[in-house]
C-alpha cells in the first residue's frame, strides 16, 4: 500500500470522543459519520464537506468508500459495531475497553485474521508524550531488571455522576476500574508483561450506584514483577501517577496536562555509591497530541500490514483482569 494513500474513514459515535477522533486524523478523510442520534451525526458531518450522516451504524460500516471504522460509542456495543466492521473487510480503531466483558471479544480475532482487517484498541495513553519517552528510556535497559509498578488514576466525578451512563452496568460493564482502571492496566502489561496472579478488590465507597467507584489491584507476572494499582472516582483532586521502579532507577510520570496538571516525566538515576539518585526530567506543557499519534501508528500499521501494538489480544487481557476483580469483589452484574 503506497505511503501516499489517503484512507477514508468513517465515524460510528459522535459524541465528545468521537469529535476529538475526527479532529486528529492524520490526513485521512472523513466519509460517513453514524449515530443512533442522527442530529449529532449530522452535526460533525456537516464540519467535512462532502461528509455524510446515518443513524445506522451498518449503513455506514458496509459502504465501499470507507477503510478504517472509529468505533466511539457506549461499551455495550463496542464489539457488536467491531465485529460488523470487521465482517465487512474494514480496519477498525475501537474506544477502550472495547467490550464489557472478554467474551464479547474473544471470537474477534480469528473473524479478523479471515477478513485480514487490522484492529487497534484505544489504549490513547501510551500515546502520551510521556509515555513514549518513558518507553525509550525502558528499551535502552539504563533501569536495569524492572521489579515494581506502583499508580494511581483518579478523578472527583461532578454532581449526577451516579446518574450518568457509566453508572448503569448494562452500558458499561462496570465502573471506576473498566473506565479508567484499564488504562492503568494496560500501561502495566506495557512494561511488566503479561499478568498470571490477579487479586485485588472493587468497591463502590462513595456514589449511590451498582458500579465499583474504586479499585484496588495487586498483580504479579511469572517472573514476580509486580504491579499496584489504584482507580478511584472519589479523588476530589485529580491525579494520575505511574511509578515505574527497576533495580538501576526509577521512572514517574505525573500528571496528563488539564485538570490533572503538566505532564512530567522524570528518571532518577541510581548511582554506584547509591543515596541521592541523579534526576533527569521532561515537561510536556504543550497541547495533548496523543489522539494524532495513535493514528498516525495505525494508519502506518495498515499501510504495513502489522498487527497493532495495541490490539485485540491487548484488550481481552485488560478485560480479564477487570473480570476477575469483578467476580470476586461481588459485582456478578459487572462480571
Amino acid at each position: 500500500m503506497s505511503a501516499t494513500t489517503v484512507f477514508k474513514v468513517a465515524i460510528v459515535g459522535c459524541g465528545y470522543i468521537g469529535q476529538r477522533r475526527s479532529n486528529n486524523l492524520d490526513g485521512a478523510k472523513l466519509t460517513v459519520c453514524a449515530d443512533v442520534n442522527l442530529n449529532r451525526a449530522k452535526a460533525l458531518a456537516a464540519t467535512v464537506p462532502g461528509c455524510d450522516a446515518t443513524a445506522d451504524w451498518r449503513e455506514a460500516v458496509a459502504r465501499k468508500d470507507v477503510d478504517i471504522v472509529v468505533v466511539a460509542t457506549l461499551h455495550d456495543v463496542l464489539a457488536e459495531i467491531t465485529a460488523g466492521a470487521i465482517a465487512q473487510g474494514k480496519h477498525v480503531l475501537v474506544e477502550k475497553p472495547a467490550a464489557r466483558h472478554p467474551d464479547e471479544l474473544k471470537p474477534l480475532p480469528e473473524l479478523a485474521r479471515q477478513t485480514g482487517s487490522l484492529v487497534h484498541v484505544g489504549f490513547n495513553h501510551r500515546y502520551h508524550r510521556a509515555f513514549q519517552k518513558a518507553r525509550q528510556v525502558v528499551d535502552s535497559g539504563v533501569l536495569g531488571p524492572l521489579m515494581f509498578i506502583r499508580a494511581r488514576y483518579g478523578h472527583g466525578g461532578r454532581v449526577g455522576y451516579e446518574r450518568e451512563w457509566r453508572a448503569k452496568p448494562e452500558l458499561s460493564g462496570g465502573g471506576e476500574l473498566i473506565d479508567q482502571g484499564v488504562h492503568l492496566i494496560d500501561l502495566s502489561r506495557w512494561f511488566l508483561g503479561e499478568f498470571t496472579e490477579i487479586s485485588g478488590s472493587a468497591h463502590t465507597m462513595y456514589w449511590d450506584m451498582p458500579v465499583d467507584d474504586n479499585a484496588f489491584l495487586l498483580l504479579k507476572t511469572v517472573e514476580k514483577r509486580v504491579a499496584f494499582l489504584h482507580a478511584s472516582c472519589s479523588e476530589w483532586k485529580n491525579t494520575f501517577s505511574f511509578e515505574l521502579y527497576g533495580r538501576d532507577g526509577k521512572l514517574s510520570v505525573e500528571g496528563l496536562g488539564g485538570s490533572y496538571g503538566t505532564e512530567r516525566l522524570t528518571w532518577y538515576k541510581m548511582l554506584p555509591e547509591m543515596g541521592p539518585p541523579e534526576t533527569t526530567a521532561w515537561e510536556y506543557p504543550m497541547p495533548d497530541n496523543s489522539w494524532l499519534a495513535e493514528m498516525q501508528e495505525f494508519q502506518e500499521d495498515i499501510r504495513l500490514g502489522r498487527q497493532p501494538a495495541s490490539g485485540l489480544g491487548e484488550a481481552i487481557a485488560a478485560l480479564t483482569v477487570v473480570n476477575t476483580i469483578y467476580q470476586e469483589s461481588g459485582y456478578d452484574h459487572c462480571s
